[in-house]
């Protein structure tokens, strides 16, 4: 888990960074959203854990 904050430090500072994982986090919503219409359990449980590490992300950027 630390190691994804120190990748997506190097990467690009958390104020670059805190934009960019917002859209996604939209976009992993809308991808769970269009599962939920098709009534399919396995893309929903697919975005759902994307969306749990994009939330930690986050919370890490966040704190930094």
């Amino acid at each position: 888990m630390m190691e994804e904050v120190l990748k997506a430090f190097k990467c690009q500072g958390p104020e670059e960074r805190i934009p960019v994982l917002r859209l996604e986090l939209d976009y992993e919503l809308a991808l769970l959203h269009e599962a939920m219409m098709e009534n399919c359990w396995q893309k929903m449980q697919e975005s759902k854990k994307r969306l749990v590490e994009l939330r930690r992300e986050m919370i890490m950027l966040e704190a930094l």
